[in-house]
């Protein structure tokens, strides 16, 4: 085991981590060159949680994965947010015993070390990337769409340039700072459960024949019970939000109640919004014909349910919706790279901090650039599942590094909530994290792979020297 509060070492280029001039006040996160201020309460946790979440997940995922699992994708959904809880109660534990900007890169690194820190921290940063591509192709889709609605016909051609486009703004608002960010995300998030509650409390009542004509329900599950779980691994993109509102502890009010109630609450309003979705979709239309309608499929269930109106409140909920979660993870991604570069895993210039703005900029530009190439290529599942692999490998080494943690039980760890049902829930999470990687296409699961080899190979050349374990 070794001693498990040593620090120091040193990267390739002499860098060490930069642990020591970090200090934790009421008030903000202050460090030798920055200060993050603690602007965000609870309300500011649920909308990075439900805005992240909420955007894919309901807007592009239901034609796709109706078209995979039938209507038993309802189920699909639920067994994301089963392990999404699963993890939400274990890195709730870790953000309160250390609120730090960086999240579950943190809480491994400093419970399971070095390697699994690096590995962890630089596929986050992939795995966001990939998820803010995916993000952004969704809202390409959805700003043709709008277009469509408003009589102007551009064609699937224009799709990728409008993604690219957007992807940029958001990485220069990110840039001018958080609080405009998380301004836009609030007012974003609001708009958006209006637009749902309203369609989906209509779209409901006329699924269970209260208002209009009961509809025949098909077949619970056509396909039988494995496309419910390849599905799970496919939808499972959805569910990325709640580790984000981890991210920004440092900016967190009152981190030891706001986190566990955002990370939770936003799994649990999210994961009955999306079962709800899945039924009110399924109900408009067979599965087979709402995979032909593909990524903007709900837009056609808006307008069975409410005439020109619903097609034109889903197509603005879908733009709002892909707009939020890729503006959250931009956001997020940023954070990622700026905690793994103050570890000495990067070169130091990545976390240097914007004077004016007081963001890392450089970081910025790290997350931004990968996102639009990716965007570029336009594969919708693919970069939702690579996404999903990568985050699903932090979620189950977050499980482990809690179970490492409470084990040595070190002397600075003192969270002040603490997980119900230990050890069985941590030990649960991340056997169902790891299981859900074995139900993903091939491809995704190489690329993941592929991706997590580079890293440890990075770390091999770049920081195998740095220690990390069990340093606050």
């Amino acid at each position: 085991m070794g001693d498990t509060s040593s620090t120091g070492g040193t990267n390739i280029e002499g860098e060490s981590p930069q642990v020591e001039p970090t200090v934790e006040t009421d008030e903000a996160t202050i460090t030798d060159d920055a200060e993050l201020e603690r602007t965000l309460g609870l309300s500011g946790g649920l909308a990075i949680g439900i805005g992240t979440m909420i955007g894919a997940g309901i807007f592009v995922f239901p034609g796709l994965a109706a078209g995979e699992a039938g209507p038993a994708a309802a189920a699909s959904f639920a067994i994301g947010a089963l392990v999404a809880l699963l993890v939400a109660l274990p890195t709730s534990e870790l953000a309160t015993a250390m609120p730090k900007s960086g999240g579950g890169y943190y809480y491994i690194s400093r419970g399971l070390g070095t390697l699994a820190g690096t590995v962890v921290g630089l596929s986050l940063w992939f795995g966001l990337v990939f998820a803010t591509a995916f993000y952004l192709v969704g809202f390409g889709y959805y700003a043709v769409d709008t277009l469509a609605e408003l009589g102007v016909t551009v064609g699937d051609g224009f799709v990728i340039p409008l993604a690219l486009l957007f992807g940029a703004g958001f990485t220069v608002l990110n840039v001018t700072g958080t609080e405009n960010a998380a301004k836009l995300q609030n007012g974003i998030v609001a708009l958006l459960l209006s637009i749902l509650v309203v369609f989906l409390g209509y779209g409901g009542l006329d699924a269970v024949g209260l208002v209009g004509e009961p509809t025949a329900p098909e077949q619970f599950a056509p396909f039988g019970t494995l496309p419910i779980l390849t599905t799970a691994a496919l939808v499972f993109t959805s569910y990325l939000g709640f580790a984000q509102v981890a991210t920004v502890a440092g900016e967190m009010k009152n981190p030891g109640r706001n986190l566990p109630l955002a990370m939770v609450g936003s799994v649990v309003i999210v994961g009955v919004l999306y079962v709800v979705t899945v039924f009110v979709a399924t109900s408009a239309f067979g599965s087979e014909q709402l995979s032909e309608f593909g990524e903007t499929a709900m837009v056609e269930v808006g307008r069975h349910y409410l005439g020109a109106a619903g097609a034109f409140a889903i197509v603005f909920g879908g733009l709002l919706a892909t707009m939020s979660s890729a503006n959250a993870s931009v956001l997020s991604t940023s954070r990622a790279i700026y905690a793994v570069s103050k570890d000495a895993l990067l070169p130091r210039r990545a976390s240097h901090i914007n004077l004016r703005y007081g963001t890392p900029h450089v970081a910025l530009g790290m997350a931004g650039g990968p996102i639009l190439l990716l965007v570029a290529t336009g594969r919708v599942e693919l970069l939702a599942e690579v996404a999903s692999f990568l985050h699903l490998v932090m979620y189950g080494l977050i499980c482990v590094a809690l179970l490492a943690v409470r084990r040595d039980e070190p002397e600075w760890y003192d969270p002040d909530f603490r997980v119900p049902g230990y050890p069985a829930v941590p030990i649960l999470g991340a056997l169902a994290s790891f299981a859900l990687i074995g139900f993903m296409q091939r491809t995704s699961q190489f690329i993941g792979i592929g991706i997590m080899i580079a890293t440890a190979g990075w770390h091999a050349y770049y920081a195998r020297d740095v220690t990390l374990k069990g340093v606050l």
